[in-house]
């Protein structure tokens, strides 16, 4: 069950405190069009994607290194799960190595992005996706349905 609000609904998973709280900022900028929410590590995010009965978010942005489960564990276990599997997940991630890039991608992220190193930039990077991913959610939405 996917989210049917008017709202982009993305879960964001990241265990640093100081970046959950800059994208909380970032993101309320959009607060009448975009519901977030967030998660510390994989595990629990993984529960709350599983949680019977909740809807699934729109996107899934989800940072590399975490203790318990890294990024590529988290993906590779969404991947596999058949009533997740097809949610978009973008990593959001100081790396810009060229291998976790290339992982990202091989586990099927559907984007990469390499966080702004200052908060201006990190608006900017915010604006961008949540243009590009209600764009995306709202044709969508507008496709007929094929018979």
């Amino acid at each position: 069950m996917t989210s049917t609000s008017s709202r982009l609904h993305v879960l964001l998973i990241d265990d640093d405190p100081a970046d959950r709280l800059l994208a909380q900022e970032a993101f309320e900028e959009h607060a009448g069009t975009v519901q977030i929410s967030l998660c510390e590590d994989g595990v629990q995010a993984l529960a709350w994607l599983r949680t019977p009965g909740r809807p699934l978010p729109d996107v899934v942005m989800l940072d590399l290194n975490m203790p318990r489960m890294s990024g590529f564990e988290v993906i590779a276990a969404i991947r596999s799960d058949p009533g997740l599997r097809h949610l978009p997940v973008v990593i959001l991630s100081t790396s810009d190595n060229p291998d976790d890039v290339a992982q990202a991608y091989n586990l099927f992220a559907s984007s990469y992005m390499v966080k702004s190193k200052d908060f201006p930039g990190f608006l900017t990077q915010v604006d961008h996706f949540v243009k590009f991913w209600q764009d995306c959610r709202f044709k969508r939405l507008a496709l007929p349905l094929s018979s």
